[in-house]
């Protein structure tokens, strides 16, 4: 008896237990916004300087000052962020941090400890942008700035 015919029977059960995992899982595709406190002088950010500060590329806008860019910690809603804004996974955002830090070009955002905390910085500092859940858009106290869908 061949190896194929062996292993057929596995590998479609394989196969049929590697969909129903993805169907069982649920998939992240809420809209993210990036936010400030309604007091800020900060009014909009486009895309591309979303993507310039989130990526240390940059680190103010025009003459505001040196911004305080807050990162949730590593979950569903980061990666999403990620790869909404600069079309790169986990992994690679890791990586590229990485090589930032070690050659000394730019510091990755303060990782807050959670949505909650998040908040609370962009409240107390009107120089600090986050990206939460779309569900805080409607928070009086938060101006949208940016959406990502």
């Amino acid at each position: 008896m061949s190896s194929s015919k062996r292993h057929g029977p596995l590998r479609r059960w394989i196969a049929l237990a590697s969909i129903l995992l993805m169907l069982a899982a649920p998939a992240v595709r809420a809209e993210i916004v990036l936010v400030t406190a309604m007091d800020s002088a900060i009014e909009a950010l486009s895309r591309d300087e979303a993507e310039q500060l989130y990526l240390g590329r940059r680190a103010t806008l025009s003459a505001r000052g040196a911004l305080i860019l807050l990162d949730l910690p590593s979950g569903p809603v980061r990666d999403q962020f990620y790869r909404l804004l600069t079309g790169k996974n986990p992994s690679q955002i890791r990586a590229y941090w990485s090589r930032m830090v070690f050659t000394g070009r730019a510091l990755p955002p303060t990782e807050s400890a959670n949505v909650s905390d998040a908040h609370r910085i962009l409240l107390e500092n009107p120089n600090a942008i986050a990206y939460l859940p779309a569900t805080y858009a409607e928070d009086p106290s938060l101006r949208v700035l940016l959406r990502l869908e």
